[in-house]
């Protein structure tokens, strides 16, 4: 069933119906109107005398004979007309054409009230349109008005406790967010448990995240699980160009909120608003964000206690929000999201599963390990790309290699078809993502090989996939080593193989490079410039985002650092290209095998490159 429309255009539309239709009707008059479409044939009548048609009436040689005033127009039946005059005072009757048997048509059109309409209906027109502009001003007008006197109005998006579905099932991987945010769901559902002891539940709740770690999502489950109303709005929803307009959206909302308690307020990405006050971006008293931020603070912690209004916020740059938003009585309570762990990650996928054909003998905790450092919204797409995956591939469900395929489209790129290399550039990649994968198999602390393509991907020619077996939170100064050694292992293995050195290596060094500087920079890794932190943070701070460094150290520890992260490379470097030496024979076995198949799995890897097969737990544990 179509939704109701407001009453504004609805009249709209039924005053557009009426004008269009009669339109359409004096179109339809003039086309259907008689005698039009026989003008031509009235002209071109042969002239007769008013008895011949008297007597080819009688005769029945006649189909339709038409009267206008003294003109006598008789249709024969080829279609052709004759023409006579009569006099004026004779009729139809006296003329004996009134005979009922006889099945000629005898009409007689009135010319006076055809000639009247035609000279007025202009006229009439004319007047009906001109009403209809008047009216169509006045209502733009008034609709003008209206939108003048609603332009301080919240623009907040309303839905009801029956429309907000969404429960703490639907949220998976922030088991410890959706704790903290069980009391508020509690004291909703009975606030009069807590004011009896005299307990007060927080005002507000900031939910702190990475973009797509779900803030958006726990805040509706809090509405569905406590079933009360849902009020989102965006913080970049209250700035205007004029000021006052923000303070006063702000108002209303609140207002409207009152009137619905208890129920939830959501604000998304609230520093649009709520930055700190005085420092850049704010001109002062008069500045419209400040004012808003002002308002905010105000209903927030007004003189009404006992509203039941919970306000929710959420935000990935924490660091610039106003004090005063973050003190006791307003969001005094901070929710933070990290992005998921591997458990969350399969429970995430479980979900985003629920709505899909799934296949059977589908281990979804093998995807979950594939998928390290990937948010929420990642999941949900990487689930949704194995769906369009099995539909193109006309699947009725959805099957395990679909799955792979999409966490590989998500997390490294398309395949890029329409790219051919020439047979040496193919052959030089393969060495590359070999070297790659021999330098990091060997290096004890790399991370376990996942698998080694040669199909472009994204700006890649090739890719070479470490998976860690688990979730790491620490780094030791060995894996960094080791990491440093894997990505060097490319360009060692064109340099050995090819006497040469190609552009394939830029990310490489440029990663190995970053990870070297961080080492000496802010990780305190290198005996000779001791434990300190080298580079102040400078700008906003985006979660997930790292951000960039002011330069506060001299010119002579500049290049203590420079020196160091150039020996920790050229070390490494060394390191990588003895490792390809040492296994030159079995590298150009794979290269062989990697030309051929374009993709390799570790199990083909490890057999060629440690001459013997995987044991059955080696190859399980390699394939998750």
């Amino acid at each position: 069933m179509a939704p109701a429309l407001p009453p504004n255009r609805r009249q709209n539309r039924l005053f557009t119906i009426f004008l269009v239709g009669l339109l359409v009707l004096s179109s339809l008059y003039y086309m259907m109107e008689p005698g039009v479409n026989d003008e031509k044939s009235f002209a071109s009548a042969k002239e007769v005398p008013i008895s011949a048609i008297t007597q080819g009436y009688v005769a029945k040689d006649y189909t339709e004979i038409t009267i206008r005033g003294n003109d006598v127009y008789a249709k024969v039946e080829s279609g052709s007309y004759v023409h006579a005059y009569k006099e004026a005072a004779v009729t139809a009757s006296d003329l004996g054409w009134n005979d009922p048997k006889n099945p000629t048509v005898v009409k007689v059109d009135n010319i006076e009230l055809n000639n009247f309409f035609k000279a007025h209906i202009g006229d009439v027109l004319f007047f009906i349109l001109m009403i209809v502009g008047i009216m169509w001003v006045f209502r733009s007008i008034a609709r003008s008005q209206n939108s003048a006197f609603s332009f301080g109005k919240s623009r907040a998006r309303i839905a009801d406790a029956k429309q907000v579905k969404t429960t703490f099932k639907d949220v998976a991987g922030c088991e410890e967010a959706k704790h903290d945010l069980e009391e508020i769901v509690d004291f909703l559902k009975s606030p009069k448990k807590y004011s009896v002891i005299g307990a007060k539940i927080p005002r507000g709740a900031l939910l702190i995240g990475a973009p797509g770690t779900g803030k958006t999502l726990l805040a509706r489950a809090v509405a569905g699980e406590a079933g009360v109303p849902f009020f989102s709005i965006s913080g970049s929803e209250f700035v205007e160009m004029f000021v006052g307009v923000g303070a006063s959206r702000v108002r209303d909302l609140f207002a409207k909120a009152k009137r619905n308690a208890p129920c939830i307020i959501f604000i998304d990405e609230i520093d649009a608003v709520g930055r700190q006050r005085g420092g850049a971006g704010f001109g002062g008293g008069h500045d419209e964000r400040e004012q808003t931020l002002n308002q905010i603070l105000t209903e927030m912690d007004g003189f009404e206690k006992d509203t039941n209004v919970i306000v929710m916020a959420a935000t990935n740059r924490p660091d610039v929000l106003d004090s005063a938003l973050l003190r006791p009585g307003r969001f005094d309570r901070r929710v933070f999201i990290d992005k998921p762990d591997l458990i969350a990650r399969e429970e995430i996928l479980k979900v985003h599963a629920r709505n899909k054909k799934m296949g059977t003998g589908i281990d979804l905790s093998s995807i979950a390990k594939q998928t390290v450092g990937l948010a929420g919204a990642d999941l949900e797409n990487i689930m949704n790309e194995a769906a369009i995956f099995a539909a193109k591939r006309a699947k009725k469900k959805i099957t395990q290699i679909d799955i792979v395929d999409a966490v590989e489209k998500v997390t490294i790129g398309a395949e890029k078809k329409s790219r051919k290399l020439t047979e040496k550039e193919k052959k030089i990649t393969a060495y590359h993502e070999l070297g790659h994968a021999v330098v990091g198999h060997l290096c004890k602390e790399s991370d376990p090989l996942h698998k080694i393509s040669i199909v472009s991907r994204g700006a890649a020619l090739g890719v070479t996939w470490f998976l860690p077996k688990e979730d790491q939170y620490t780094t030791s100064k060995t894996k960094f080593l080791d990491e440093i050694c894997g990505l060097l292992g490319g360009r060692a293995a064109e340099e050995i193989v090819f006497d040469e050195i190609t552009t394939g290596a830029s990310n490489d060094i440029e990663r190995a490079s970053d990870i070297a500087r961080g080492m000496a920079m802010r990780y305190g890794m290198a005996e000779e410039l001791g434990m300190v932190a080298y580079g102040e943070k400078q700008g906003s701070l985006f979660l997930g985002v790292d951000p960039s460094l002011a330069r506060n150290y001299s010119e002579d520890m500049a290049q203590k650092i420079d020196e160091y992260v150039k020996r920790i490379i050229a070390e490494q470097y060394e390191r990588a290209k003895e490792f390809i030496m040492q296994y030159r024979e079995k590298l150009d076995t794979l290269a062989v095998m990697l030309l051929k198949q374009e993709t390799m799995s570790v199990e083909e890897f490890t057999e060629v490159l440690d001459g013997k097969a995987l044991s059955p737990m080696e190859e399980k544990a390699a394939k998750e």
